[in-house]
């Protein structure tokens, strides 16, 4: 899987399940290129959000959903992940 599938099966499933305002999505795989975990295929996401929905949970919270919702792409295709909720 190519980042740009990965990036929109994530804002897909994100779109779907929570009621979101906006959100980006940002490649940042570089940051690990020279990383001894690094692996071919696996990426680093930096997601954005604005969601009401999201924001009313604690932060904890809200990360565990976020991580639910990705949990086949973060086993199979995500690296690292960073979220920022708004």
């Amino acid at each position: 899987m190519d980042i740009n599938e990965l990036i929109a099966i994530v804002k897909k499933k994100l779109t779907d399940q929570i009621d979101i305002e906006s959100i980006k999505i940002e490649d940042k795989s570089f940051l690990h290129k020279n990383h001894a975990g690094n692996q071919e295929g696996r990426y680093h996401l930096k997601i954005i959000l604005s969601s009401s929905e999201l924001k009313a949970l604690s932060r904890i919270k809200s990360n565990k959903r976020v991580y639910k919702i990705l949990d086949k792409e973060l086993k199979e295709h995500i690296h690292s992940i960073q979220i920022l909720i708004s």
